[in-house]
């Protein structure tokens, strides 16, 4: 399976709680948060909802660009969001191709 450098946020809802990562593994990266299989953040405040992502060529840019993410004040972070998708959907089994009924509704 071939590897891509992704930036991810996940919400807990609308403008709730915001998560920000990044993998090389976006498929299994998303769906260990959304089963909850590591005890963290995500798991404690129901982080599961992925809410917008980006691509990039290399690692070290897609940890600058998390780190520039991190720092940025959170009504940056939502108008981030909104710009790409502003009814704040669950974008991980578009993207993903799979459909597990486990992950919706949470």
């Amino acid at each position: 399976m071939e590897k891509h450098p992704t930036v991810y946020i996940l919400a807990s809802k609308r403008n709730g709680t915001l998560y920000i990562g990044v993998t090389s593994d976006f498929i299994g990266r998303i769906s260990t948060h959304k089963q909850d299989l590591i005890d963290g953040f995500t798991k404690r405040y129901g982080v599961h909802r992925l809410v917008h992502l980006e691509n990039h060529q290399s690692m070290i840019e897609a940890i600058r660009r998390e780190k520039q993410l991190k720092g940025w004040r959170r009504s940056w972070k939502i108008d981030l969001i909104e710009q790409g998708n502003p009814d704040w959907r669950d974008l991980y089994s578009e993207l993903s191709g799979l459909t597990d009924p486990d992950f919706y509704d949470r």
